[in-house]
């Protein structure tokens, strides 16, 4: 599975931005999938997953304020962020893994990973 994402930007404090990401081989149709974040010196961070039956689960720091969604029909999985801090400033990586039941946030669930869009937050 080659997973690759897209909508990363610069943003004042307040905005919101759009990431996409798109999964694509033979078993892309069949995985969970969710975003997560690594800023400088700190852990990778799971923000938002969904399994293949819609399920989604989300991390604190981002609920009420990050979406999770996903358009089927071009196996796009999208996150819509709103209300940016500067502490979201960060690496943002789509991942895919197994056909969880439920949905996981632990990072080390997920095999295939994008390259990393960089998200930067101003005050």
């Amino acid at each position: 599975v080659q997973v690759e994402e897209s909508g990363g930007g610069s943003v004042q404090a307040g905005g919101s931005l759009r990431l996409s990401c798109t999964a694509s081989g033979s078993t892309s149709s069949a995985v969970s999938m969710g975003w997560f974040r690594q800023a400088p010196g700190k852990e990778r961070q799971g923000l938002a997953v969904m399994t293949t039956n819609g399920r989604t689960a989300y991390a604190d720091s981002v609920k009420d304020r990050f979406t999770i969604s996903q358009d089927n029909t071009n196996r796009t999985l999208y996150l819509q962020m709103n209300s940016l801090k500067p502490e979201d400033t960060a690496m943002y990586y789509c991942a895919a893994g197994p056909n969880y039941i439920f949905p996981q946030t632990d990072p080390q669930k997920y095999y295939y990973w994008g390259q990393g869009t960089q998200v930067a937050v101003s005050s």
